[in-house]
């Protein structure tokens, strides 16, 4: 079954503390993110963390990628093949607000 291909999320600044990146769609459809794109739009290095899990939330165990460092005015790219239902989150933070900009893509499928 062939899903619909969009911006899950952004562009948009990732904040300095937990919060959402991607809200799931209703329960009927399920998502697969494909391309997860950040930008550091500073002149020094920032980290990041991406976690996979309840609303809002930064748990340990639940990271996809913690304290993760971007040069300055570098990118970030990451594909992965990541199945998200209704009850699945994508939050992060960045060691600075306002640098860097992130980027989701993917495909939501009707169930």
């Amino acid at each position: 079954m062939a899903g619909t291909l969009k911006v899950l999320a952004g562009p948009a600044y990732m904040g300095s503390s937990a919060a959402n990146i991607y809200t799931p769609a209703a329960s009927t459809i399920y998502t697969v993110i494909r391309h997860i794109h950040i930008a550091n739009v500073t002149a020094g290095a920032v980290t990041f963390s991406l976690y996979v899990g309840l609303t809002g939330g930064s748990a340990g165990g639940t990271e996809l990628f913690k304290s993760h460092s971007i040069a300055a005015n570098s990118e970030f790219d990451y594909f992965p093949l990541l199945k998200m239902t209704s009850a699945d989150f994508l939050t992060g933070l960045a060691s600075g607000a306002t640098s860097l900009v992130i980027t989701v893509e993917g495909e939501q499928v009707v169930v």
